[in-house]
């Protein structure tokens, strides 16, 4: 009887002591799970950002004035027409000026080549009219010595000239003389056609170049007047101005 009392209380020990141990156990691996649980990260979703009244207030009131604004400077700008008027006269007034001193420029370049030109055209004239002037000097000298020729080749002068020559044949000698003058004659007239040519033409250069030079010389004299027209117009304009503008009012 006590041999199977302390087996069992053995027994009973030993279960006990079992379960203590299996209890044990399972409180440790709960402990591990728990910490394995607590040191991964946890991901949480951020916040969605929720304006506040004011700051809708603050940019309500923002583009507000802003439009205020704009409508404002829009209405400045609609509701003053007397400046613009005067910004475009301004404008108008500087657009003349420039129209004029283009205008200006351009006639005295133009009158510096017509200068110019009535410079070269004298030159030209005085040139022609001394080249005329040796071609008639020559035309003079051969129609003179043409002249002479005329009178030697009358038949008493040759036959005077061929007396004065030694011969036993003057015939001969006369009719040489004869063909001498006749061929200085034929020479001396071609000589003289030429130079009524030359005479001709330079007559006809000579009329050319005066033209030019009086057309030109009276160009200038017309510009010369619009630019003194010009003068007297552009200062009583100015005067008027000055009149006719206010005076202004502080």
């Amino acid at each position: 009887m006590r041999d199977n009392s302390v087996r069992k209380l053995v027994i009973t020990v030993f279960a006990i002591l079992l379960i203590g141990g299996l209890l044990v156990d399972s409180a440790a691996q709960k402990r591990r799970r728990t910490r394995r649980r607590s040191s991964a990260p946890r991901i949480t979703n951020p916040e969605i950002y929720q304006p506040s009244p004011g700051d809708n207030s603050n940019s309500n009131s923002s583009e507000t004035s802003t439009t205020s604004g704009n409508s404002n400077s829009n209405s400045s700008q609609t509701e003053d027409p007397d400046s613009m008027k005067r910004t475009i006269r301004t404008l108008s007034n500087q657009v003349d000026r420039l129209t004029d001193k283009l205008n200006d420029m351009q006639a005295s370049q133009q009158s510096m080549v017509d200068l110019e030109r009535l410079s070269r055209s004298e030159q030209r004239s005085a040139q022609l009219r001394t080249e005329l002037s040796g071609v008639q000097s020559k035309k003079s000298e051969l129609a003179a010595h043409l002249e002479d020729i005329e009178f030697a080749l009358k038949p008493e002068n040759i036959e005077r000239a061929a007396t004065g020559i030694g011969t036993t044949r003057p015939e001969e000698v006369r009719e040489q003389r004869r063909k001498q003058l006749e061929s200085d004659r034929t020479r001396t007239q071609q000589q003289l056609d030429q130079l009524n040519a030359s005479e001709a033409r330079l007559q006809q250069a000579i009329a050319t170049s005066d033209a030019d030079v009086d057309r030109l010389q009276k160009k200038l004299d017309a510009a010369d007047r619009a630019a003194i027209e010009n003068a007297k117009t552009n200062s009583q304009s100015g005067a008027s101005q000055v009149t006719a503008s206010p005076t202004p009012t502080p």
